[in-house]
Order: C-alpha cells, then structure tokens, then sequence
C-alpha cells in the first residue's frame, strides 16, 4: 500500500514539475468529499475536498484547500485580522481517507458527470494553482475557504454558474451556523459574541460543505444531473457528548447569580469593568481585523467600553453614566429580541441591567421614570 501511495505521489509530482499535466483517459473520474465535523474549532463546520481518478494513468490523488501552517509567526494575529494565509496541497486518496477514518469522521463523495475536456480542464489548472500564487489564499469565513474555493473551480469550467446554493437563502448566517455549536457551549457563546451585524444578513453565499452537498445534487448540465454517483466511502460514528455542567449556560448563570447574591458593590464595578474590556476589544477588533463578520458588534452596547470608566468616576457622575449604559442596553436587548442568541445572552443582560440599578441606589421603577 505504501509503495502504490508514493508512486502515485511522484507521478502526479513528476508531471507538475515540468508544468505539463497528463492527458487523462476516458475513464478518469472527478468527485466531490463532503466530510463530517470534527471536534477541533477548525473543522466544526465539516470540510471539502476534490478527487481526480484515472486507473490508466495510475492516478488517484485530492486536491485539499484547507490547509494552514499553525508556525506561521504572529498565527493568531493574523488569523484576527484576516490576513491569515491558507493553501492548496495534494495528498493520494489513500492518505486522505486514512486520516478520516482515524477521527471516525463520515465521508461522502459525489461523482460528478463531466465530459472529458472539463475534467481535463480542470485538472490542468489544479495544477497550475499549485505552482503558483494561486495555491495560497487569504481565509475569509464565508466568503473565501475550502468549499467556496472549490465552488469557483468547478462554476470555471462553465460559462454559466452551474452550481448555485438551493438551500434556504432567507435565514441569516447566524441562524444557519448556530446548530453547529448545540453541544460546545463555548464555542458558541464566543462565536456569538464576536461575530458583528454581517452574520445577521441572509445567507447567500455557498460555503458549508454541507449546503454544497445538497447544491451538487441539485445541478444539472444540459439537463443531465451534474452528479452520477453518491456514497459514503469512510462510515463516521456520532458521538453524542455527554451533558457537562462546565460547559453549559449553566454555570454562567451559576456565577452571575452567586455575584448577585454576595450583592458587594466592588464586585460589581469589577464585574463591569472586566465587561468593559470585552468590549473595547470587539471595537477594536472591528477596526483592526479585516473579517467583515467582526464589523458592527452590536455586542458592544452590552459588554460597553463606557464600564471601564465607572470604577474611577464621582459619584455624581456615575449615575449619569450609568442611565446612559442602561438605555444602550435596552437599545440591545430590542435588538437581539429576534436573533438565535437571545437566549444566551439574556443572563448578561439581566445582570447588567441589576447591576446599574443597583449602582444608582435606586429601584427599577424610580429609575426608568428619571429617563427624560
């Protein structure tokens, strides 16, 4: 098996080397992976890969976007500000497959239906991308990463988009991502908390392996189906994580009522305070990052950079600021009132909005009536 795997390799290797790709026979084949999610962050939303075929000239290899190097110095800055560069690589069918069935990750290829001059064309310039600048590209979430890449390989071998999303367009990308994280409770909250008002559009845009399943299924090419042959080359196993209290809403709720409960108010300025940092780092990071989904964090007016200032203000100020903070709140929670993380959010918004009163000495009443 190893000497098969490395010859393949060297072949495919040989030919690139010379910048001429081989003509492939009639009975190449070129199919679409769709892998199921793992567990690292990285691969919660699954992934894409593309498979090129041909016996005859003992050729069997997967051209994989979804490469990224974690040396890469300054990783997590760069992977911050959107300039985080991935790559094309190629490995043999037989390496990619091992490696899926080592995480027990369910793996379903499409077979695609493409005449002999497409497959060709598109092997050609596979490899033309990997030897030149092509291979690497800037990571954007939605817009630009394994599956939109090989979305755009494909729709270039046509005049027309044959491959277009069929799945719902009218939910938000927010809403559509949101059933990914049901069982990683951090994830989900971090997500949600970074991600600004493009998340909150409709999605549109191809870019779940998933949803780029459904759309090969879906498309057609001189009213043939684009795809002859689907099935599922690696059996995953679904692991259903057992309900951990540490990683549930519960235990933020848990400390959010136990800081209520103490009722100290240097608590609560600390507890603010360490909001106030979230919240200067979401405006920041929209400044700085050059992902549009972290633009306009409306998370911003809950995790406020404003409660950085009420540990150091007089008192006679403070309740000035912190009737401002309140009604930036209540702008939020109107908000969020139709967005899949209400919910998740709702203990913080409480919270804060207790806090403040409490800040100000007064009774909710009193105070909302004191708003002019």
């Amino acid at each position: 098996m190893f000497k098969k795997i490395l010859c393949c390799t060297i072949l495919l290797f040989s030919f690139i080397a010379f910048a001429q790709s081989p003509p492939l026979s009639q009975e190449t084949q070129v199919s679409i992976f769709t892998c199921d999610r793992g567990e690292e962050l990285y691969s919660t939303f699954g992934h894409t890969a593309l498979r090129i075929k041909d016996e005859n000239n003992a050729l069997d290899v997967v051209y994989n976007y979804g490469y990224f190097d974690f040396r890469t110095e300054n990783f997590y800055f760069k992977f911050v500000k959107g300039d985080l560069q991935y790559f094309m690589n190629v490995t043999s069918y037989d390496d990619f497959v091992f490696e899926y069935k080592l995480d027990r990750r369910e793996v379903i290829e499409q077979t695609l239906n493409l005449p002999l001059e497409k497959k060709q064309e598109l092997f050609n310039a596979l490899n033309k991308s990997l030897l030149s600048d092509e291979k690497s590209y800037t990571y954007k979430f939605i817009d630009r990463n394994c599956t939109s890449m090989v979305v755009d390989k494909l729709n270039g071998l046509f005049d027309t988009k044959k491959i277009q999303k069929v799945d719902d367009k009218t939910i938000t990308y927010r809403t559509l991502l949101y059933p990914y994280f049901e069982n990683y409770f951090w994830y989900k909250l971090g997500i949600n908390i970074v991600f600004g008002a493009k998340t909150d559009q409709n999605a549109e845009k191809l870019f779940l392996p998933i949803e780029f399943m459904h759309s090969l299924d879906k498309a057609t090419i001189k009213g043939k189906p684009l795809v002859s042959k689907k099935e599922i080359v690696v059996q995953g196993v679904k692991v259903q994580p057992e309900f951990s209290f540490f990683n549930s809403i519960y235990l933020i709720f848990l400390v959010l009522v136990i800081l209520i409960i103490i009722n100290k108010r240097i608590l609560f300025k600390g507890y603010l305070f360490v909001c106030g940092i979230l919240g200067l780092f979401l405006c920041l990071v929209g400044l700085y990052s050059q992902h549009e989904e972290l633009l306009w964090n409306y998370n911003a007016l809950l995790f406020n950079p404003l409660f950085l200032l009420i540990p150091f203000v007089k008192e006679n100020f403070l309740k000035k600021l912190n009737i401002t903070i309140l009604v930036l709140i209540l702008i939020y929670s109107i908000v969020i009132m139709t967005k899949p993380h209400l919910m998740i959010m709702l203990p913080f918004i409480i919270t804060n909005l207790y806090i403040l009163i409490k800040l100000n000495g007064r009774n909710p009443l009193k105070l909302l009536t004191s708003i002019k």
